[in-house]
């Protein structure tokens, strides 16, 4: 915006009327949400609502890395019963591994980390086992 506010024009009139040149140029008819509710009308105010909104939208976490690779490792050692190729499994495991290994070299604040990298054989076994059976191992 660079048109300044005159100065006989009230604050509200001054916003109104570029809200509604905007729309008459049509600048407004690709703008997300356009036509629906919004999302925090009828709740309670928050005032962290935007920081979890960006937290979950980039996928960033506010955990210490301990514990963070925890979850990692747990959502990861889900998933791999799901893929289907060994050698994806195994690039999977190696690469939590090496999350592992760096977390553990470099977490000096926060709890401690209690992971030990993983034995990718013993998991792949496992895999190939619920595989064999249909199902899924733990």
């Amino acid at each position: 915006m660079t048109e300044r506010k005159p100065k006989d024009e009230r604050q509200e009139d001054f916003v109104e009327r570029l809200i509604r040149e905007s729309r008459d140029r049509g600048e407004l008819d690709l703008v997300e949400g356009k036509g629906k509710p919004l999302k925090f009308l009828g709740r309670p105010h928050d005032a962290s609502r935007w920081l979890r909104e960006k937290l979950e939208r980039e996928h960033l976490s506010i955990l210490p890395d301990s514990l963070e690779l925890r979850r990692q490792a747990d959502r990861a050692l889900r998933e791999v019963f799901e893929i289907g190729s060994e050698r994806l499994v195994r690039e999977r495991l190696e690469a939590l591994n090496t999350r592992i290994r760096s977390v553990n070299r470099t977490t000096w604040t926060g709890p401690p980390t209690d992971l030990a990298p993983l034995d990718v054989d013993e998991w792949v076994s496992r895999w190939r086992t619920a595989r064999s059976r249909g199902g899924r191992a733990g």
